[in-house]
């Protein structure tokens, strides 16, 4: 199964996170500040670092992405440490849209993500909060309702003091099939790629929305937002 390839289809999903008029419709989740200081999306927490978790924030896109697409971005590390993830297919347990108001309120501490009432796809990236996810960086992706790390592989953003963005990100999701990978200038590192059998950790997630997770004191920019439809070549 990690041998197929993907195809890039229609552009169903474009935004450019250059300004306010962007973000019409996003939903800040925890404290959190939004900016534009050099016309990309900034996102910073404005809590304590000492309260741990009820710091940090997820910001939800409005657009309900299908299944079998390709999710493209360009990320700026700013300042750290700290920690991005991506949520991706994610919806309430019973198929709700995450921001049905009959969810339980949600506001930053991870457990409310992978052990709510939500189910989620999250990739972690540029971990950098704790010295041995900066002794030994990579990228990591859980399966949620629970906290199963399922796939895992080598994170190539350089820490901020040697960073040269735009560091261009894209993550696959096409059925049972989720690959990650990052690009700088012409090269690309395919972190991995994972299969789901829809029986070890529960049913195979579809559609859904996305967030943008940020762990204190992480500032980071973000770019370029594109959605397309992939379809899988065996």
């Amino acid at each position: 199964m990690n041998n197929v390839t993907f195809e890039l289809g229609e552009l169903i999903y474009e935004n450019s996170l250059a300004s306010e008029t962007d973000i019409k419709g996003f939903k800040m989740e925890g404290g959190g500040a939004v900016s534009f200081p050099m016309g990309r999306m900034r996102l910073e927490a404005t809590g304590d670092v000492k309260e741990g978790q009820k710091s940090n924030i997820v910001f939800w896109c409005p657009q309900h992405l299908p299944d079998n697409i390709s999710i493209r971005w360009d990320y700026y590390p700013v300042r750290e440490p700290g920690l991005s993830i991506l949520f991706f297919a994610t919806k309430g347990l019973n198929g709700e849209d995450v921001l049905d108001p009959s969810l339980a309120p949600r506001s930053g501490p991870y457990g409310q993500y992978h052990n709510g009432d939500i189910n989620a796809l999250h990739v972690s990236y540029f971990r950098r909060k704790h010295p041995s996810e900066r002794a030994f960086q990579t990228c990591n992706l859980r399966k949620s309702k629970g906290f199963h790390l399922v796939a895992q592989g080598a994170d190539p953003i350089a820490s901020v003091i040697d960073a040269q963005p735009p560091y261009h990100i894209q993550l696959i999701k096409a059925g049972p099939h989720v690959v990650f990978r990052i690009a700088h200038e012409e090269e690309i590192v395919e972190s991995f790629r994972w299969y789901d059998d829809g029986e070890t950790y529960g049913p195979i997630l579809t559609d859904g929305k996305i967030g943008f997770r940020q762990m204190v004191p992480l500032i980071a920019e973000y770019a370029n937002l594109k959605v397309h439809r992939v379809t899988v070549k065996d």
